[in-house]
């Protein structure tokens, strides 16, 4: 995210989910419109534009291509009349004709949001897919840090891309071990242990080069066992303007990739805009909680929807895709909602013992959400990426929550 924007997990999940859900549409011809409207653009240019394509469109030769195209701008005419500029982030609109069965039966549907950062261009496409490629653009991690782990042995290269660490790779320096020899040997031999360190540093400072130099990087974390790391920062083995990017140096007891995960874990204070860092202290609010005073955690699906109520913090996995059921007797109207899977069969009705049918399928996830934002409250979402987002799912089954007193 930039740095105006304060990452949200929730407003983030639902963007994906967005983007999923409108790559899988598909029209039967040309005839779904995307619509991009950058912050600075005047509406008024917008609906004379889009007046324009309706002009052009009634000379398409199919008729419900022609008809579909025409009712899409509409609709989209329709909803411009609510703003009189566009929101400060600009504004993109998703319409057209979606088919549900044989033609004939498409459904005209309609999206509209506002992005979570500024767009910068002025689109509009009518084509047989939406065209999503600009949201997605906005979900690449921006917050990409370069990872140093080392001492005079090994050092490994890695990138922190949002909740993503990528390991790049491990050079060795062949310095040998320790040795027993005395008085002027033991000199010379340091001193060939000197050297060879000194030239192991400069590449170490190569490969940093190779890797993070002329990239996107918001910082560089170096860690290791001991003061080697210390020497090499302080030597300025670094491209002067990596060096500048250093944002500090952590101590840790294994280089590798083991090093790399460990200085991850100590490093979240010089890490605080990242994704990872984020969902680490949330993770650990919530262990840490369930410490001290577990009767403020409510842990699984279940407990979770009973203690919803005291929810301050819901922390939900990506990967949950439970479903919330509303069912309608059709002989009394008796309305039942469940959030159990196999409720989806065939539920009795409580009253008159009829039948009862299934009147709204929706994400548990999504309302869970939706209820606890609308209450105020704070609404996490952790991906399996990382450690604590797979214990989220595999152990607590993707539904947590800190409760209030």
């Amino acid at each position: 995210m930039s740095k105006e924007t304060s990452y949200d997990s929730y407003d983030e999940y639902k963007l994906k989910k967005l983007i999923s859900e409108l790559e899988a549409k598909e029209g039967r011809g040309t005839e779904l419109i995307s619509l991009y409207i950058p912050p600075q653009r005047a509406i008024s240019d917008v609906v004379r534009d889009l007046r324009e394509e309706a002009s052009t469109a009634s000379n398409i030769k199919s008729k419900s291509t022609r008809k579909n195209v025409m009712d899409a701008i509409e609709s989209i005419l329709q909803k411009l009349k609510l703003f009189k500029e566009p929101p400060p982030n600009g504004l993109v609109i998703f319409c057209g004709a979606i088919p549900h069965g044989a033609p004939g039966n498409e459904k005209m549907e309609i999206h509209v949001l506002e992005p979570p950062e500024p767009i910068n261009i002025y689109l509009y496409r009518c084509d047989s897919k939406f065209v999503v490629e600009p949201l997605k653009e906005l979900l690449r991690e921006k917050e990409v840090y370069g990872i140093i782990v080392m001492d005079r042995s090994e050092a490994t290269f890695a990138l922190l891309s949002g909740r993503s660490i990528n390991i790049l790779d491990t050079i060795t320096s062949g310095i040998p071990g320790k040795h027993h020899a005395g008085g002027q040997s033991a000199r010379r031999f340091q001193r060939i242990i000197e050297q060879v360190a000194h030239e192991f540093y400069v590449r170490i400072g190569e490969y940093a080069s190779k890797y993070f130099l002329n990239k996107e990087i918001k910082g560089i974390i170096i860690g290791g066992p001991g003061p080697n790391k210390n020497e090499f920062y302080e030597g300025n083995y670094l491209h002067y303007e990596l060096q500048k990017k250093v944002l500090g140096l952590v101590d840790v007891g294994y280089t590798g990739e083991e090093g790399v995960r460990e200085l991850i874990n100590r490093a979240t204070d010089l890490l605080q805009k990242s994704k990872l860092a984020h969902e680490k202290q949330i993770f650990n609010k919530l262990m840490e909680t369930m410490v001290k005073d577990p009767q403020k955690v409510a842990i699984g699906k279940k407990e979770v929807l009973e203690k919803l109520d005291r929810a301050e913090i819901l922390i939900l996995s990506e990967e949950a895709n439970d479903l919330r059921i509303t069912y309608e007797c059709p002989n009394c109207h008796e309305r039942v909602v469940s959030d159990s899977e196999n409720d989806s069969k065939t539920v009795a009705c409580p009253k008159c013992g009829t039948p009862m049918l299934i009147e709204q399928k929706e994400s548990l996830v999504d309302y869970l959400a939706e209820t606890l934002k609308k209450r105020g409250k704070v609404v996490e979402f952790m991906s399996t990426k990382t450690e604590e987002g797979e214990q989220l799912k595999n152990s607590f089954g993707g539904y947590a929550a800190i409760l209030s007193d």
